[in-house]
């Protein structure tokens, strides 16, 4: 049972895959001294983990009871956010995410929604709910938020340390993790999207 925890914080942790991440925050990165983006980044932490322990503990019945929407309608909803950011990255790169540009007391929220708390990290912290204890499942969902705020905060102090030596190499890195991000982005919000329209053509039928 360890085992299958540990894997289900794996395959969590690939999916908020903090180093494609890290071209998100490139803007508070390079704004932010280590410190202040450190604290941003405990709190954004704090609020993405209280999402996914409440969506993997109540699971589906979120979206049936109080919702009361089919939870592929979630699916094909955050697609079609996640198809939109795709598209804006492809052409505006870096600029595509404005909101982190804000005041430091509202970036922290940016940087949990939509960087960390998106339809696919909701989706599959239903999907651990579904297969563990209420325990197993927190603990899994805090495992992979731990491992990728840390990783986070270690490229943050990476960047800090070699990017006055070589900022255009970073600045290289970023470009092309950004257009990588962009395709990936938008194959998995195709995807989803492709899911949630089968669940309601099975539905129909």
């Amino acid at each position: 049972m360890f085992l299958d925890i540990v894997l289900a914080s794996t395959s969590l942790l690939v999916l908020l895959n903090p180093f494609l991440l890290i071209v998100y925050l490139i803007e508070i990165v390079q704004k932010l001294d280590f410190r202040t983006f450190t604290l941003v980044l405990l709190r954004a932490g704090s609020i993405s983990a209280i999402v996914f322990i409440l969506f993997a503990i109540l699971g589906d019945a979120i979206f049936a009871d109080v919702v009361q929407a089919e939870f592929a309608s979630f699916q094909i909803f955050g697609g079609i956010i996640f198809l939109m950011i795709g598209i804006q990255f492809v052409f505006k790169g870096r600029l595509a995410i404005e909101a982190l540009k804000g005041k430091n007391k509202y970036v922290s929220g940016a940087v949990a929604m939509p960087i960390l708390i998106g339809p696919g990290s909701i989706s599959y912290s239903v999907i651990i709910g579904e297969k563990f204890s209420h325990l197993q499942s927190t603990l899994a969902v805090l495992f992979a938020l731990v491992v990728t705020i840390g990783i986070l905060i270690g490229l943050k102090k990476f960047h800090d340390e070699i990017h006055y030596k070589k900022e255009a190499m970073v600045q290289r890195y970023f470009e092309i993790a950004g257009r990588i991000t962009a395709m990936f982005v938008g194959t998995i919000s195709i995807e989803m999207i492709m899911s949630g329209l089968a669940v309601w053509i099975n539905k129909v039928q």
